[in-house]
């Protein structure tokens, strides 16, 4: 009996594919990452062609590592960059351009016209109007060339977020579908009705014809068609937004329970149950998951540049030939001054909504080494979770407890330290640092079988290591200080309304 899944997580800069056993335990494994391009400043995109085909290459090299015959894989479940979007020919899945990656800010000046149309827009779809999210920058696409808008509403063109595009092509056009987590990210899906929303696609002028179906995360959804990933037809029984994945992996499926994904960006998500709590402080309300996999609704805080800061530090300067030796120079850094790295390299997310802001190094002095560059971008990392956590918990009215962490730049030990220093709260590490994979294996082995309750997942969750905080009390309200004034500088005039120092 086929007892296995095979789970894909597809991220920003790089797709995991892992096979997964009833016990929990990772039996194979594949890595790699896909280019970004970036044809102008604050524009950055992704080949759909080579998303796809990696996809499919890596599931297949994770099955060889694991060996396992194809008769053995009960489901597939797939977890994926949310915002990230793709159009394609409907008859030949053909893209008729790059996928426009949730990074990109091509769309700046269509939500700046959008401003005050927010509180509408956020009772809709529970989202801040910012480049961010698809529909702005679908607009720019479709308003750009007004043949692809007529396709569109002749049915021949599709849109679609990673997920849809993945199924799409899995299922050789069978399926086009997206899961309300995912649909939830393009600012034309009313949370509420889980339903397209007739007034955004208005707004944004979206043709109807050209949308997926939105289903429930937890399926069966659709079949894998022989010969894509296996010489046999494999149900995908599940597909869910990465974070929220995350967020399910993690067992944080009850109100009060957040946790933190430090991958390209980093992710703050707070469950809020069966409520949709509409935040005052600027935070996104979303689509989330129940113990069983059924919808539910959290508070998120996006962080756009969290792991992209280690890349940077790596690609761009030559601080590091891998990230992991970030630890090691930022243990070995001089006395903390005033140095801050503010990496709005692609604006500001949650809570500032700053599309226009730029990075900065700022305190610098001639004594300044590469250790304390390394040091600052780390620190910046955790300074940002700061900020969405403290907006959170006035949402929340009440101190979130200890803070669940994942994701790639979580295995950094020096950074999980501070960021318990700097939350003055306990971080709790996940054993599995690639829970965003997890948790979309976890629900498509509880839809097909795998597992028959949400109780059996429990014992898949093994306790990791907590990280307690140990800095006092001034030096924490020296630090947080500085970097508020270090996040003014960059901040352009509209986004300085909101004042969130400690």
């Amino acid at each position: 009996m086929a007892q296995l899944v095979l789970t894909i997580d597809q991220g920003t800069t790089g797709t995991t594919v892992l096979i997964i056993d009833p016990e929990g335990r990772i039996r194979g494994r594949a890595y790699g990452e896909i280019r970004q391009f970036f044809p102008r400043p604050g524009w950055v995109e992704h080949d759909a062609e080579e998303i796809f085909s990696t996809t499919v290459a890596l599931s297949r090299r994770a099955m060889r590592a694991a060996r396992v015959r194809d008769g053995e894989i009960a489901a597939i479940g797939i977890a994926n960059q949310r915002e990230t979007f793709v159009v394609w020919e409907r008859a030949s899945g053909r893209p008729v351009g790059r996928a426009i990656v949730w990074q990109c800010r091509r769309s700046a000046a269509i939500c700046a016209g959008l401003r005050a149309r927010e509180p509408e827009i956020a009772k809709r779809t529970g989202l801040i109007v910012d480049p961010y999210f698809s529909a702005s920058k679908l607009k720019w696409m479709l308003d750009r060339d007004p043949r692809l808008r007529r396709r569109a509403g002749r049915g021949e063109l599709c849109f679609g977020t990673v997920d849809s595009w993945l199924i799409f092509r899995l299922t050789r056009g069978q399926s086009h579908v997206t899961d309300f987590t995912n649909a939830s990210r393009t600012m034309l899906f009313n949370l509420r009705t889980r339903k397209w929303d007739p007034a955004m696609l208005e707004l944004f002028g979206v043709p109807p014809e050209m949308l997926p179906e939105p289903v429930a995360s937890r399926g069966p959804i659709a079949e894998a068609a022989r010969g894509t990933i296996a010489s046999r037809a494999i149900a995908i029984g599940a597909v869910v937004g990465d974070q929220q994945s995350a967020l399910f992996g993690q067992g944080a499926v009850r109100p009060g329970q957040a946790k933190v994904t430090y991958g390209t960006g980093a992710f703050l998500l707070m469950h809020t149950g069966g409520k949709f709590v509409r935040s005052r402080n600027r935070l996104l309300s979303t689509a989330a998951l129940d113990s069983d996999g059924e919808p539910a609704f959290a508070l998120e805080g996006a962080i756009f540049v969290a792991g992209a800061v280690v890349q940077w530090l790596r690609d761009g300067l030559g601080l590091v030939r891998e990230a992991a030796d970030t630890a090691r120079l930022a243990l070995a850094a001089g006395e903390r001054g005033e140095t801050y790295v503010v990496p709005a390299m692609v604006g500001l997310g949650a809570p500032w909504w700053d599309a226009n802001a730029r990075g900065a190094i700022v305190g610098i002095t001639r004594s300044t080494s590469a250790a304390d560059l390394v040091r600052a971008a780390l620190d910046s990392i955790a300074y940002q979770v700061w900020d969405v956590c403290h907006a959170m918990e006035r949402d929340g009215g009440q101190p979130i407890g200890d803070l669940r962490a994942d994701g790639g730049a979580a295995a950094n030990d020096y950074l999980m330290q501070f960021q318990a220093d700097i939350l003055s709260r306990p971080v709790r590490r996940a054993a599995m640092l690639e829970v965003t994979a997890l948790g979309a294996a976890m629900l498509a082995g509880l839809a097909c079988g795998v597992w028959r309750s949400a109780a059996e997942l429990e014992q898949l969750r093994a306790a990791g290591t907590l990280f307690r905080p140990r800095m006092r009390a001034a030096e924490r309200q020296r630090l947080l200080q500085g970097w508020h004034e270090a996040v003014s500088r960059v901040l352009t005039a509209p986004a300085r309304r909101k004042n969130l120092r400690p």
